[in-house]
């Protein structure tokens, strides 16, 4: 056992004793070694040491120091009659026992024994606290000192030894120094405090064997920011130099309208910047310091808020340089770029045709598929947007985007694509339309049914609902060419009837013009009156009133004046004309009509219906005693009635001319 320096005197006092008891042993009655050990904690009853005495010799403590620790049982053995614990005695005075041996006939002998407890490891070391806090700035050098922290071992023989637990950050001096230091770089950005535990224990570190007592504290490392970092514009992107941290900020844009004053919108968000120091948070102001020479903009000290004060001049694009700086240290700053397009107002915003969209698309579609109209069609689903500015409703200047999601994505033409795998179910977007060139914007919802795998018709193939839709289609063409096959039908065979009397009267007023011989004098007839009585037979009052409006362009003026209104009637179909020359002979009359029937002609008011009969009447009746003749000649085409239908066309053409070139003749012979 290691002896303390301050106890070698008292040694080697014991010593000096020993040696001169030695030599007077063979004078006294009993003799014993004048210093001896026991171990603390011992047990009572242990034996301290033992006294040689001769036969018959009585041995008797006389006095001790405290009184009642030793005593002396029949074979002069020494006793601890209690429990040494050597941290409450005086460690720097052994106890001593005086003791002295009697014997009958002889001198007594006087020893001192003289009795060192001995120290063992029976006690754990301690910290004097359980918590420690220290504190170090970010950036501080390597191997820095951060603190030391020492704990106490009642048992003061024992030496202790330490051990830091992490040392990620710091380290300490030694085993047997905990003294803490900085082991690595510290930045407040990644790590703000640091906790860790300190070990103390009296046995050296891994030994096996002994007894050994560890007891451990907390220590807490608060790191410190530092004015290390010029202001950060808003949002930027970090980057690590070394050891040197920047953010990187691509700047600003925007858009002002030449007309309009007020406070600017800018993308992304407004200029802000914060401390590149986050810890310190210092108050950051704004100035500009180029591209507003005119003070046309106003920029807020506080807020970095760019206002417009005067209209805009200028065609753009107008580029700001912007500064941020702290408000207590202007040397630390930063600089970013705000640019701004000019335009000038629209009246409307671009808008989409619907006021919301829904389209399908199968789970199993895949990427890049596009997002369909309805469950059951392969058409795609299309967005579209017209702007009012525009004759046409085309704005060339739009462009379509998805505000919020990333699941889909949308075409400059308006077609929604997947943008990545997607499980079945309904997805909820927003997508805008933007007018580039003044930014006027305007939104929709849309939602998408994500359907699952395989229920959508592959491309190609039809619905029902499609494929009705196609035989409703067919069903109404056919019907319509029906209808216009009908009434071409009625049109030709109302036509064959209609140039069939009108045939029958160019016949018949032919006949009355007599020929190469020219009109014949008499009275003019016409069937005026009975135009409207619903006769089939009758020809149209439109082409009466062509061949009258005919006659009257023609006629002199002295002639149109002469003339009455009736005589200048005359029906397309029939016409009359008076001689008072001599009537042509019945028999060639006969030779014109029909062989297997006989045409009886009859002036009357009144219609005959019989068969074999053609009839003209007249508003008046015609007196059979009259001595004017009349002379009907009767429709010789009717042998021909089978070949009218072919030559209608040419009919037409051929009695139009014959009507003008008879008028023409009548009029001029009047």
């Amino acid at each position: 056992m290691d002896l303390r320096p301050k106890e070698s005197s008292a040694v080697f006092f014991l010593l000096v004793i020993f040696t001169l008891n030695k030599f007077s042993e063979a004078q006294n009655l009993c003799s014993a070694d004048p210093i001896s050990f026991i171990k603390e904690n011992n047990a009572i009853g242990d034996i301290v040491t033992t006294i040689t005495a001769e036969d018959g010799v009585t041995a008797t403590i006389t006095r001790q120091t405290p009184a009642g620790l030793f005593s002396i049982d029949g074979s002069y053995n020494l006793i601890a009659e209690t429990v040494m614990d050597f941290e409450t005695f005086d460690k720097n005075t052994p106890h001593e026992v005086n003791v002295e041996c009697t014997k009958a006939d002889s001198t007594p002998t006087a020893l001192v024994l003289r009795i060192v407890v001995e120290d063992v490891n029976d006690n754990p070391p301690a910290f004097a606290q359980s918590q420690y806090s220290l504190a170090v700035d970010e950036l501080t050098k390597v191997d820095t000192s951060v603190g030391l922290i020492t704990a106490t071992d009642p048992d003061e023989t024992d030496r202790l030894y330490y051990r830091l637990v992490p040392e990620e950050y710091f380290y300490l001096q030694a085993e047997f120094s905990p003294n803490i230091l900085v082991k690595n770089s510290l930045d407040y950005d990644k790590v703000q405090k640091i906790s860790m535990t300190l070990y103390a224990q009296d046995t050296p570190t891994g030994s096996t064997g002994v007894v050994s007592h560890t007891t451990s504290t907390t220590v807490e490392v608060n790191i410190a920011d530092i004015d290390n970092r010029p202001p950060w514009f808003q949002p930027c992107t970090e980057t690590e130099i070394v050891t040197s941290k920047v953010c990187m900020n691509s700047g600003y844009e925007g858009t002002v309208n030449a007309n309009v004053i007020g406070p600017l919108s800018l993308t992304p968000g407004p200029v802000y910047a914060i401390d590149g120091d986050k810890g310190r948070d210092e108050a950051i102001c704004y100035t500009f310091l180029g591209g507003n020479e005119d003070n046309t903009f106003e920029i807020n000290i506080d807020t970095g808020t760019i206002t417009v004060l005067e209209q805009v001049r200028v065609p753009g694009p107008i580029v700001l340089t912007v500064m941020a700086y702290q408000k207590d240290n202007a040397d630390q700053f930063a600089t970013t770029t705000v640019i701004l397009k000019v335009v000038i107002s629209s009246n409307y915003p671009p808008t989409f045709v619907k006021p919301s969209y829904e389209g399908f698309i199968s789970e199993d579609a895949g990427v890049d598929s596009l997002v369909l109209e309805s469950k059951t069609s392969n058409r795609p689903l299309r967005v579209q947007a017209t702007d009012e500015d525009f004759l046409d409703g085309y704005n060339p200047y739009i462009k379509f985007e998805v505000v919020d999601g990333t699941e889909f994505s949308i075409t400059p033409e308006g077609f929604i694509l997947m943008a990545k795998a997607i499980s079945a179910g309904t997805v909820n977007l927003r997508m805008r339309v933007v007018d580039t060139s003044n930014d006027e914007s305007s939104t929709v919802s849309l939602t998408v049914e994500v359907t699952p795998g395989g229920q959508q018709l592959k491309a190609g193939e039809f619905s029902t609902e499609e494929m009705a839709a196609v035989g409703a289609s067919l069903a109404v063409v056919i019907v319509l060419c029906l209808v216009c096959i009908g009434l071409m039908v009625h049109r030709i065979k109302g036509h064959n009837t209609d140039w069939k009397k009108i045939s029958e009267a160019s016949i018949f007023r032919s006949t009355l013009g007599g020929g190469s011989g020219g009109p014949k004098e008499g009275m003019q007839y016409s069937n005026e009156g009975f135009q409207h009585d619903g006769d089939s037979g009758s020809v149209n009052s439109n082409l009466a009133a062509d061949l009258k409006n005919k006659l009257e362009s023609e006629l002199k003026p002295q002639q149109r004046r002469g003339l009455s209104q009736e005589n200048m009637t005359l029906s397309a179909a029939s016409v009359l004309q008076t001689t008072s020359s001599t009537p042509p002979d019945s028999s060639s009359l006969a030779e014109t009509i029909d062989g297997e029937k006989e045409v009886k002609p009859i002036l009357t008011k009144e219609r005959r219906t019989e068969e074999g009969y053609k009839a003209v009447w007249f508003k008046q009746d015609i007196d059979p005693n009259t001595k004017e003749d009349v002379v009907i000649i009767p429709d010789s085409g009717e042998a021909d009635g089978d070949h009218e239908e072919d030559d209608d066309s040419e009919d037409e053409d051929n009695l139009r001319t014959d009507l003008d070139s008879e008028d023409e003749e009548d009029l001029t012979s009047i």
